[in-house]
């Protein structure tokens, strides 16, 4: 398996222990990277600071070490090159260098998701996108540090994969509007709405909100990855693929 290498490590962007971050329960998993030293976190940090230097905070140790138990603990079937979820930790003790500076330097290059269709209730089908474990690492990596600036821009009345909330949330919304006299349910969906989302029009709404382009250019690349089905590539220029860490954000 291959990924993109970077050119020597340079200090100021990335520092690296002899030491793996251990957990009795997990005996030494480990993301193992380190927090970029030119990032530092004052009282005085306002947003548009923040918004500024997302990718230091993306590949934090702390993020990364996160985003690795995260994906391990929900498992799920391997990408397209077949690795699988048992298999990252060891890759990361080899790669983690190269990966890491690929990121650093803007050359990470998503690898296409693998189509799986499942049934829906209607007898129609599904259509998901599962990314390679190491890209799904990136993406949760992501999503830890993007969910919480959205969570703010949300309803309240909005339950959908949001954090801290359900669809019991929801139904015991449902029973108090009922309580408070309400009498209609207006019922709507969006046909394929993941299928034919404007990608230009999305990371315009993103860019409003996220000032580092980095980061934007890289959600980006998770966009335009293309879609393996069977055997043979797609070009994906609309919609974002279910499947992966970030489609509930996106």
């Amino acid at each position: 398996m291959k990924v993109t290498e970077g050119g020597n490590l340079k200090h100021r962007q990335l520092c690296f222990k002899d030491y793996l971050q251990r957990s009795s329960a997990e005996q030494r998993e480990y993301a193992e990277v380190c927090v970029p030293p030119r990032m530092t976190k004052t009282d005085n940090t306002n947003t548009d600071e923040q918004t500024e230097k997302l990718l230091e905070e993306i590949l934090s140790a702390e993020n990364l070490n996160r985003a690795y138990y995260r994906v391990k603990g929900n498992k799920g079937a391997g990408g397209i090159d077949g690795m699988q979820v048992d298999e990252l930790l060891p890759y990361l003790k080899g790669h983690k260098d190269e990966l890491l500076q690929a990121l650093w330097d803007g050359k990470y290059r998503p690898k296409p998701v693998r189509r799986v269709e499942i049934p829906k209730e209607n007898g129609k089908m599904r259509k998901l996108g599962i990314p390679t474990v190491v890209d799904r690492l990136i993406q949760q990596a992501i999503t830890q540090v993007l969910s919480p600036i959205f969570e703010r821009q949300f309803s309240d009345n909005s339950y959908g994969f949001r954090p801290q909330r359900s669809a019991h949330d929801a139904l015991r919304a449902g029973q108090r509007h009922i309580t408070e006299g309400f009498v209609y349910v207006v019922d709507m969906d969006l046909e394929k709405y993941f299928d034919t989302v404007n990608q230009s029009k999305l990371i315009q709404i993103l860019s409003d909100t996220i000032k580092d382009g980095r980061v934007i250019s890289l959600i980006h690349k998770f966009l335009r990855a293309g879609i393996m089905v069977d055997g043979l590539f797609e070009e994906s220029p609309e919609g974002v693929p279910q499947g992966g860490p970030l489609s509930p954000l996106r």
